[in-house]
């Protein structure tokens, strides 16, 4: 599943460092993607082209505050993701509570970076997420499975596994999903991938194969569609060589 892409990866880190003005455009690129998607994926109903434009700091007519809002905290919540790799800073608990801060700010402060303190249910989901007073402790075990039992696996595995438990522990009253895929392109970037774009038209795809993940323990649909998701993005920064 990986040797196509870790062939394309190696490609790429050949012919590293790219233009500065062919990175930035990426960047710009993948980041108004992600964000627009992973918004949409819970139900912004800000166009790509709209999200663009806030982005860009102009306000869109007819669109609620929260909505304006999710698109400025995700672009803040990745800028300080690319400060993690930057730095180099290991997972944390603390990181996780920064990142879900950033994406709830102004939204629902009295949440922002807490761990849920009532049950949640997942719509259309069979998977039911731990009670609360169980958070603390999966989310532990949960750094802890990343410190021990991570370090042999490919990337895009250990990120597609993070987001997927993650996402099953469902710590926050909102924003899982949103910071579930940034832990995931955390990981990817780390690495030296570029971030990938789970697309909102491949949304009942990724919830079954999350479905599947969360209430069999079979992970290999989710590893599989982040694979290709993966492998979409390094043809893109590919395509910056031709």
């Amino acid at each position: 599943m990986f040797e196509q892409l870790d062939q394309k990866k190696a490609l790429l880190d050949k012919n590293r460092p790219l233009p500065e003005y062919t990175l930035r455009s990426l960047r710009e690129k993948l980041l108004l993607e992600w964000t627009y998607h992973s918004n949409a994926i819970e139900g912004n109903t800000l166009t790509l082209n709209e999200t663009k434009v806030v982005l860009e700091g102009i306000t869109v007519g007819g669109k609620t505050m929260r909505e304006h809002l999710e698109v400025i905290n995700h672009r803040d919540a990745i800028a300080y993701a690319e400060d993690i790799v930057q730095n180099r800073e290991p997972l944390s608990e603390w990181q996780v509570k920064n990142l879900h801060r950033l994406i709830l700010k102004g939204i629902n402060d009295d949440y922002a970076g807490v761990y849920r303190d009532q049950q949640v249910f997942i719509s259309g989901a069979e998977h039911i997420p731990p009670a609360p007073y169980l958070i603390k402790e999966q989310m532990e075990e949960l750094v802890n499975w990343y410190e021990q039992n991570t370090i042999e696996m490919h990337p895009v595995a250990r990120g597609a596994m993070l987001h997927a438990i993650f996402v099953g522990i469902h710590p926050f009253v909102d924003g899982n999903g949103r910071t579930s895929r940034l832990l995931m392109n955390l990981e990817l970037m780390k690495a030296g991938f570029p971030p990938i774009v789970i697309k909102v038209e491949n949304r009942l795809e990724y919830y079954k194969a999350l479905e599947r993940a969360h209430t069999q323990k079979d992970y290999g649909d989710f590893i599989q569609l982040v694979a290709k998701e993966a492998e979409d993005s390094l043809d893109l920064y590919l395509s910056a060589l031709r």
